[in-house]
């Protein structure tokens, strides 16, 4: 793992998780506890009203957390229930923890590849609908990072398990002086959080 990355990561504390959150979080670990002792793959798809934002940060550091705990057969994905695009203060933020990012496509909706070590393959950053082909069409768990989300997606085809883990906008602080701020707050509650529920993980 890159040694930014690294530090990043244990400068972290799951002090700053709440009793009430571990609660939320819960759900997620048991899912991916169940899978590991089946010896199943774990596929986890984020999913976000625009697929730019909290869903994207969710993929990167679930899978992230499950490299920095050594959890194999994790696969994380990301979507939106309508496409638009990975903002860039997003891949910013990350850069700023020690991401290594590259734009190998560009356009109205670009494609990023996102690395966190120099030989795993990269996570691919893109804005896409949670039902798009990239993503797994069944045997996956649906988490929800966004409350308009998990209202407006009761139910997910193919899902097996729902689980709603909400995250405040970041968006909401776009164009002000507390932008770079608010996003990388943002990036590591839900670092934090992820990291969390891998740790609980027990490797059989």
């Amino acid at each position: 793992m890159f040694p930014k990355i690294k530090s990043t990561i244990e400068q972290l504390s799951f002090d700053t998780i709440s009793e009430e959150r571990k609660q939320v979080l819960a759900p997620l670990v048991q899912f991916i506890q169940s899978k590991t002792n089946s010896g199943l793959a774990i596929r986890l798809n984020f999913i976000c009203t625009h697929n730019s934002r909290r869903s994207h940060l969710s993929q990167v550091w679930a899978q992230t957390a499950a490299a920095y705990y050594n959890i194999k057969n994790v696969f994380c994905y990301s979507g939106g229930t309508e496409a638009t695009a990975l903002f860039p203060k997003v891949a910013e933020t990350l850069t700023n923890s020690g991401f290594e990012i590259k734009v190998i496509s560009k356009g109205d909706n670009p494609i990023y590849t996102i690395k966190f070590n120099t030989n795993d393959y990269p996570i691919i950053g893109f804005s896409k609908n949670y039902e798009d082909d990239f993503n797994p069409q069944s045997e996956f768990a649906a988490i929800l990072t966004c409350s308009q989300a998990d209202g407006g997606c009761p139910f997910i085809a193919g899902a097996e398990k729902r689980i709603p883990i909400t995250f405040e906008d970041p968006k909401a602080f776009d164009d002000t002086p507390l932008q770079a701020e608010k996003y990388q707050e943002r990036s590591l509650q839900i670092a934090t959080e992820l990291l969390y529920v891998f740790s609980q993980i027990k490797s059989l």
